[in-house]
């Protein structure tokens, strides 16, 4: 029998349950809001929050100040069930301001009063229906708001705009484009099973997750028997062979995430002649302009290309390919949105993830209205590192293509995803939608899957001690930097009472906001104070003499090197030990023209007196070809995985024939050890979404953001 202690535990419990319960009726929206804020906020804890959980976190805030309204104004609860409710809603709140103060960005979304957007909408109408809420037939009915049309040149950019004389002259020439004749489809889409559902999160997961667990490229076509597109003396691979023939059966619309070095620039060329996808636009990284111009001439001879610099005074207006470089795009949107694009290509798309910058809303909106002009144009979307440190990196680029407008997936993927038959509630759903998006247009090859004789790719740590004065002084200021934060936590933790901590526990969630405080102030000071960028920044000056001198010993061995470095007066460094030992080397720095940067990489390529190219990691690491070396030291790191891995990829490329060794030069006993070891962690990412590889998920927080939680850490003695 139980005893009369288990019994009254019993009848407590009951009672507390009934109270529960009968509150819950009194409220029943509350248990939902408070499961999702949970949900919000397990998600703020591991790092940013996506759009799909602002959206979730906005909603929660305004049915929060719904539901407090109407518990106060409700004359039927009684005095003690309304304190009760008021002081869940108050919980509910509380975790709110707590995911705020993480992530400072959400604070403005706590001050909307109503749902604006229809995903906001249609989650505070599901959630109320949900709770048995009965809702007035116009809330029941959501439809999208008419999509605003946004002029490709906004009033900030009306005064930068320019038009070549050549491009007048162009357009006098044919001042009428061909008509599209092409029947559209009228009216409205038809309503589908899935409008009601917030897809945008679980599209995200279900990449995230790795769900399916294959390789996240779309089924493409067997190898054609003729090649029939290579010029004389060149030859087609066949990976690139059947991405081709995707082509030339009419799929016009891709991420082309093959691995650096499997020939992306060469494909796009050779696509654009397949589609006749004339004139074609290329947006680049200034670094690899000149390389483009060149790659048009040597696969389709036929074709004349143009490369846009400053005012474009000098371009050709007549040409089929227009190159043009993120930095100067702003000032040709206007004529370049009016002369009929065909097709644009869009190399190291992974530029443009930041949806806030000038630089990615340059490029959607001329995407956007080159989709208006053509039926059908080409969109191609290169990067062999689509992923940088969340899964939503996706979503510029899927815009760019056309799958999506960022709250919801376009006509074609919606179909996709209706035709499965299943819904985010359904397990099987996600696979299911993973391959959906692939299917769009997602190509992804490795190396060692489509080129197995290319070599293979080490990369090796070489510690070095920073034992001088200076290499001291660095040190020091580590330990100082810990004890800020340290300070600062502790502070944080005595105003609010350790709240059950165990002796030596820390409290993650303080852990990281103290470490998001101290970043956002670091970002802010810039270099006029000691932060983790400066410091950064001391480490590789201090490795600049010990990297450049192991590069020198390593040419003599080996021969060509390609170093890398990040800053300038780093690579000013190295360039004047390399100079002082009797070593011919060439620069490669972002300042420099087309002109002189593509002679510095010729002149490493084929002068056998040239032993080293210093290159900076940023305007160097992306789309040059550099196979003449297969040593690369990396006298700095960056901060993110994917930089690395271009950096490397520059000579790890086809036609590179000895196995490639790069040399990362680690400063021992500092943060830079454990920035490498970060950097490492972040390659799981695009491991488990692209490759399908089973990699235990990590954090998705910021190589920056994780060092200072770690420096954070170490002061309090518990890393």
């Amino acid at each position: 029998m139980p005893t009369t202690a288990t019994a009254a535990r019993s009848s407590s419990q009951r009672r507390r349950k009934t109270t529960s319960s009968r509150r819950d009726d009194e409220a029943p929206v509350i248990p939902i809001l408070a499961r999702k804020v949970r949900e919000v906020e397990a998600k703020a804890q591991r790092g940013k929050l996506g759009p799909t959980n602002r959206v979730k976190f906005q909603v929660i805030a305004f049915l929060v100040r719904e539901e407090r309204a109407r518990v106060k104004a409700d004359t039927e609860i009684t005095d003690a069930a309304r304190a009760e409710l008021l002081k869940r809603l108050d919980g509910v709140a509380t975790i709110l301001a707590k995911t705020a103060a993480r992530d400072t960005s959400l604070i403005q979304l706590l001050e909307v009063d109503q749902a604006t957007s229809p995903v906001a909408r249609r989650m505070r109408r599901d959630w109320l229906l949900e709770s048995g809420a009965e809702l007035p037939p116009d809330e029941l009915i959501i439809t999208d708001n008419t999509p605003k049309i946004t002029p490709v040149v906004s009033a900030a950019l009306a005064e930068k705009q320019v038009v070549p004389a050549s491009i007048e002259a162009r357009q006098m020439a044919n001042p009428f484009r061909a008509p599209d004749l092409t029947p559209r489809p009228s009216g409205d889409a038809p309503r589908r099973r899935l409008d009601g559902w917030e897809l945008m999160g679980p599209l995200y997961k279900a990449f995230e997750t790795g769900a399916g667990g294959s390789a996240a490229s779309m089924e493409l076509p067997p190898v054609p028997e003729f090649d029939r597109l290579s010029p004389r003396g060149l030859e087609v691979m066949p990976h690139q062979s059947r991405f081709l023939e995707a082509v030339r059966l009419g799929h016009r619309e891709f991420l082309l995430a093959d691995e650096p070095g499997l020939g992306k620039t060469a494909e796009s060329v050779l696509a654009a002649s397949v589609a006749d996808a004339y004139p074609l636009l290329v947006v680049v990284p200034n670094v690899v302009k000149m390389n483009w111009a060149r790659e048009v001439q040597r696969w389709t001879p036929q074709r004349r290309a143009t490369v846009i610099s400053g005012g474009g005074a000098d371009i050709d207006a007549f040409a089929d390919v227009f190159i043009v470089n993120y930095e100067i795009l702003d000032r040709h949107l206007s004529w370049l949105s009016s002369i009929g694009l065909k097709g644009v290509v869009v190399d190291e798309a992974h530029f443009i993830k930041n949806l806030t910058s000038q630089r990615s809303q340059n490029v959607l909106a001329l995407a956007s209205r080159v989709r208006e002009q053509t039926r059908d144009p080409l969109m191609l979307a290169l990067t062999g590192t689509p992923l940088i440190n969340d899964v939503e990196d996706f979503d510029a680029i899927w815009r760019f293509l056309g799958w999506t407008n960022g709250e919801k997936p376009g006509p074609e993927l919606m179909q996709k995803l209706d035709a499965t038959g299943l819904t985010p509630a359904d397990k099987a759903f996600y696979p299911e939608a993973r391959e959906a998006v692939i299917s769009m247009g997602i190509v992804r090859r490795k190396k060692k899957d489509v080129a197995a004789d290319l070599p293979d790719k080490l990369v090796a740590d070489l510690p070095v001690e920073l034992d001088d004065e200076y290499g001291r002084s660095i040190r020091q200021a580590e330990r100082e930097l810990g004890a800020r934060l340290a300070a600062k936590y502790r502070r944080i933790i005595e105003a609010r009472g350790d709240r059950g901590l165990a002796p030596g526990e820390i409290d993650d969630d303080i852990v990281r906001l103290v470490a998001h405080g101290e970043l956002e102030e670091s970002k802010a000071a810039g270099s006029g104070s000691e932060n983790v960028f400066t410091m950064v920044r001391r480490i590789g000056q201090a490795k600049a003499h010990l990297a450049a001198d192991y590069a020198v010993q390593l040419q003599r061995s080996v021969g060509k090197v390609v170093f890398f470095a990040k800053h300038i007066d780093v690579m000013d460094a190295a360039e004047a030990h390399f100079k002082a030992s009797g070593l011919k080397a060439v620069s490669v720095r972002g300042e420099q023209t087309s002109t002189a940067r593509q002679a510095a990489i010729d002149a490493f390529n084929s002068d056998p007196d040239v032993g080293i190219a210093v290159c900076s990691l940023t305007a160097a690491g992306v789309g040059l070809n550099m196979q003449a070396a297969s040593n690369v030291v990396l006298a700095e790191l960056s901060w993110t995985a994917a930089e690395q891995t271009q950096a490397i990829d520059r000579v790890h490329r086809i036609g590179q024939e000895e196995p490639v060794t790069a040399w990362r030069i680690i400063a021992a006993h500092t943060i830079d050890t454990k920035i490498a070891e970060l950097i490492d962690s972040k390659e799981g990412l695009a491991q488990r979404a692209l490759d399908g590889q089973a990699v235990e998920p990590g954090s998705s927080d910021s190589v920056q953001l994780s060092a200072l939680m770690h420096l954070l850490c170490q002061a309090l003695g518990t890393a």
